[in-house]
């Protein structure tokens, strides 16, 4: 496998977005962490918790309806045990959008209460902080109804500062996304890698395909084998269940070999849209 620790990848606009963040935390009263529900815990910017330091936080697991929902619940326990509030939501289906708001109110409500009994009718100031591609934008779009920030399933779309007004007394600060500027540990960038929060052109998307078929035969056989027809994947490496999901497929170029690039690029796009089915990269066990 192709290793990610050297990769040259943290451009100038993460840098800048980390000193947006940290000038404007003074102004915040909460600070929403948007997660893949896929990777609740490989898709933190382990950074986030040097720079947000105490201030009040809710995490909201997005894209849960791709996930596996019983590794979800996993996930949200694990993080209460951690003192640290989780919805899981869905910007594609609006599933616990509703909840967003009520829940980060919730963490500071006993200021908003103080500054009433003074006569002070506080807006409720969030800031909303993830890796690329993690659905800040749409979540945003979401709780104001329309679409006033740009969207992509691409990562770095969104740039720059954006203070944004929603219903019910609140302002939004949209920041880009942002992802640490190395990996201490090699499996968190290959699972970035898998859900598409790291671009594409940066990694050989066969070596990439060749570690998640190994993942998903020891994880989500069944699933493997019936989305591609396979008979079993007990005993085959990553690289010949990529063959034979290519083969499968009639991925076949000149000479009869299979197009594995071809085939790898599949299998990334069927992950992603959870065509493959409802699939979590991780457990919270791993994290112990």
């Amino acid at each position: 496998m192709q290793n990610l620790d050297n990769l040259q990848w943290y451009p100038g606009h993460m840098a800048k977005t980390r000193r947006l963040i940290e000038d404007n935390l003074k102004l915040i009263d909460v600070v929403v962490e948007i997660l893949d529900a896929r990777i609740p815990f490989s898709g933190r910017n382990p950074n986030f918790d040097d720079i947000i330091k105490s201030k009040p936080r809710l995490l909201v697991l997005n894209k849960s309806d791709l996930a596996d929902k019983s590794r979800t619940s996993q996930w949200i326990s694990w993080y209460a045990k951690r003192g640290l509030k989780v919805i899981p939501i869905s910007c594609a289906t609006g599933a616990g959008i509703a909840a967003v708001l009520s829940e980060a109110r919730s963490l500071v409500q006993d200021k908003i209460d103080r500054e009433k009994e003074k006569g002070r009718n506080r807006t409720l100031k969030i800031m909303m902080v993830g890796i690329p591609n993690v659905g800040k934008s749409s979540l945003i779009n979401r709780l104001i109804g329309k679409a006033s920030t740009k969207t992509g399933d691409r990562p770095g779309v969104t740039r720059g500062k954006q203070w944004l007004r929603i219903k019910g007394g609140a302002e939004l600060l949209d920041t880009p996304g942002i992802l640490p500027p190395k990996f201490d540990d090699q499996s968190v960038a290959l699972r970035l890698a898998y859900t598409g929060a790291i671009k594409d052109e940066i990694i050989n998307t066969e070596l990439l395909a060749y570690s998640l078929c190994d993942y998903l035969r020891d994880n989500y056989p069944s699933e493997l084998c019936a989305r591609y027809k396979l008979d079993s994947v007990d005993g085959l490496e990553g690289y010949e269940i990529l063959e034979n999901i290519g083969k499968k497929r009639g991925f076949v170029i000149s000479g009869g070999e299979t197009d594995t690039e071809r085939a790898a690029n599949m299998l990334l796009d069927e992950l992603r849209s959870a065509k493959i089915g409802n699939i979590t990269l991780e457990v919270p066990q791993e994290n112990e």
